[in-house]
């Protein structure tokens, strides 16, 4: 299994670079940054804390970091047209050599769309939504030109060049039965959250999906992440997305990863400390300490 940094959008970008930097010499996979406007608030009011704008970021960073791949975590068809999300990605992907992939998502976070006027319909016609979108995306990606009709989305005889470098994977967050579904149609990549119990139940659930709609689970590229908290128990409101213990505690949880047939696991750093020297001390014990032992 392999191993990426995820640096939340808070981060100066000093911090952030230095990170990706950190990520590229340490010899792990990706680089991965959230696509959010601002920071959750459980009961829905805007927050005013620092947000630094994903795609912006992933092609500064593609520019600047030689060889981790560029991951979009995850962008909500909510906020952003989907042809601009394929432009968006596929100048990164030029950018940084080939080295992108666009990661997809419904929308949930409902302080930045009710903050920035931003229409977050219920999860039916969410999802109706997301369809049309993650089609129109894949369609512009393969094609010269496109043409589309839908109830959302109306392209006609629309071109998309340059066509990316890499092959510009399409990445989709989720753990729902129907999202699963459209993943397994029209996705490279799975990711969700989860400790190990909980993404055994959801690898379940994508399985099932991927053979409702015939297709091998085997050609999707499964991640998975987790907060990581070193020689800590982890807080109450974080069961079943975290995974806590000793060193040898954390190598035992994450090979159980392993063994659900995940191929990339993502560490944010969203807990590890109030600085940034804390934070990278964090990421450099666990590549010291645990992660060359999982797997093995």
């Amino acid at each position: 299994m392999k191993f990426s940094a995820w640096p939340t959008n808070d981060r100066t970008w000093d911090e952030t670079l230095a990170v990706a930097r950190w990520t590229e010499s340490a010899g792990l996979h990706g680089f991965w940054y959230q696509d959010h406007l601002m920071p959750f608030r459980p009961d829905g009011t805007s927050d005013p804390g620092d947000a630094l704008e994903c795609f912006t970021v992933l092609t500064a960073v593609g520019a600047l970091v030689p060889r981790v791949r560029l991951v979009s975590m995850v962008s909500p068809v909510t906020i952003h047209h989907p042809v601009l999300l394929a432009k968006r990605a596929i100048t990164a992907d030029h950018v940084s050599g080939g080295r992108v992939v666009l990661g997809l998502g419904a929308g949930w976070q409902e302080n930045e769309h009710r903050a920035y006027g931003f229409e977050l319909a219920a999860p039916g016609p969410r999802v109706d939504r997301f369809e049309e979108a993650i089609q129109v995306v894949r369609s512009l990606r393969d094609h010269e030109r496109t043409t589309f009709e839908g109830t959302y989305y109306s392209l006609h005889d629309a071109p998309c060049a340059p066509k990316a470098v890499g092959s510009l994977p399409l990445l989709v967050g989720t753990g729902s039965p129907r999202m699963l579904r459209l993943t397994a149609r029209f996705a490279e990549e799975w990711n969700t959250w989860g400790d190990p119990t909980e993404v055994a139940r959801r690898t379940d659930l994508f399985l099932a999906a991927c053979d409702a709609v015939h297709r091998d689970p085997a050609t999707v590229h499964r991640s998975a992440q987790a907060l990581v908290f070193i020689g800590d128990t982890t807080p109450e409101f974080m069961t079943g997305r975290s995974i806590a213990g000793s060193d040898q505690q954390l190598i035992e949880q994450l090979n159980r990863y392993v063994e659900l047939g995940v191929d990339e696991f993502a560490i944010p750093d969203w807990n590890f400390g109030a600085s940034p020297a804390e934070r990278a001390e964090h990421y450099a014990h666990l590549h010291a300490n645990v992660l060359p032992h999982v797997g093995s």
